[in-house]
């Protein structure tokens, strides 16, 4: 698998590019459109604590574990989410998605599904992963929806596995798609997308 580097993934009506320290303010507006921080199974940052959200983004590209991506509005270039590769391991040709979110005005709409596309082709036509997963909280209800509906199979539930925000601890639910299984997918996506409403 090629290493995850710095790229710019577009398609209307998302554009992803690498996070910086000077999308704080951007990110900080998406956040609090809904005011994201206050559900309890998100990773979304407080108003005080986007700085320092994107700083822990920066360590963990720095190490090789994490590359996030600030998720814009094509069109208008503002800020709508954040979304990240995530437990890279080179090794075994695997990678994740997650520490996504978006702003509320921009959920359930084809943000998600379009971002989501952009960074599974690229994770397995550019950079050659043989497996991408994803991992979400127990009671993110919408989470799990969303990553099924992107066609990814549940593979299983990690018991007590993950603190949250608020100090308990959750239960993992985790998904993931195979390489060969990714052109039906691809194809699925893509119909979903183009598909007259």
């Amino acid at each position: 698998m090629q290493p995850v580097g710095p790229v710019t993934l577009e398609r209307a009506p998302v554009r992803l590019v690498p996070l910086v320290l000077e999308h704080e303010d951007g990110l900080r507006r998406a956040a609090a459109d809904g005011q994201l921080w206050n559900l309890r199974f998100t990773s979304v940052p407080e108003p005080g604590a986007t700085r320092a959200y994107i700083e822990t983004a920066l360590r963990g590209r720095a190490e090789g574990h994490r590359f996030a991506f600030a998720v814009l509005d094509a069109a208008s270039g503002e800020m709508i989410g954040c979304t990240s590769y995530h437990d890279i391991v080179p090794a075994v040709e695997r990678l994740e998605i997650g520490w996504t979110w978006y702003a509320a005005s921009r959920q359930r709409s084809a943000v998600n599904t379009t971002a989501k596309l952009l960074l599974m082709q690229h994770a397995f036509e550019t950079l050659g992963a043989k497996l991408v997963g994803w991992r979400t909280d127990n009671y993110n209800f919408a989470s799990q929806r969303a990553i099924e509906r992107l066609g990814a199979r549940k593979d299983g539930v990690l018991r007590h596995h993950a603190l949250r925000r608020d100090g308990t601890v959750r239960d993992t639910v985790m998904y993931s798609l195979a390489a060969g299984e990714w052109p039906e997918v691809k194809a699925h996506l893509l119909w979903q997308l183009t598909r007259p409403r």
